[in-house]
C-alpha cells in the first residue's frame, strides 16, 4: 500500500522553479510532522524542510533556506515544497516522508532527522541543467 505519493519532479534550468507534491493516505492521516528529504547520485539522504501539521511551523535546511518554501493542506493531506532558484546541486531523487502517527511532538529541529520519520514515498526525480 503506497502511504506517499510524490509528484511534479522533473528537469529544469538553473534558476528555474519547480513544486512537488505529496499526497498521504492511511496512517499519515495521523501523522503531525511532514518532510522532504533528497538524494543526490553517489551521496546520503540529506534532509531539506519539514512542517508541522497543526502550528504549520517550519525547519529547512541551509542550503534551501530563502529558496524552498514547504507548505501543508490538511484537508487533502498534502504538502508540497515549492522550489525556486535552483542550481545544479538541487539534482536529487526527493523523498516525502511522515512521522509516526500520533508519536509525541519534538522541537522542530529533531525532524532533520531521517528516523524521525517512519513512513516515506518511492521518491521523485528532479534534474537541474546548468
Amino acid at each position: 500500500q503506497i502511504e506517499l505519493a510524490e509528484s511534479g519532479g522533473g528537469l529544469v534550468q538553473a534558476g528555474g522553479s519547480l513544486t512537488l507534491s505529496c499526497v498521504g493516505s492511511g496512517r499519515t492521516l495521523k501523522s503531525n510532522v511532514m518532510g522532504w528529504f533528497r538524494q543526490a547520485p553517489g551521496q546520503e539522504r540529506e534532509f531539506v524542510a519539514t512542517i508541522r501539521r497543526r502550528s504549520r511551523t517550519t525547519y529547512y535546511a541551509d542550503a534551501v533556506k530563502a529558496r524552498f518554501t514547504i507548505s501543508i493542506d490538511n484537508a487533502r493531506n498534502e504538502v508540497a515544497l515549492q522550489m525556486s532558484s535552483l542550481k545544479p546541486e538541487d539534482t536529487a531523487v526527493y523523498y516525502c516522508a511522515a512521522d509516526r502517527p500520533l508519536s509525541s511532538t519534538y522541537p522542530i529541529n529533531y525532524y532533520t532527522r531521517q528516523d524521525a520519520y517512519d513512513i516515506w514515498g518511492q521518491g521523485t526525480q528532479v534534474t537541474v541543467s546548468a
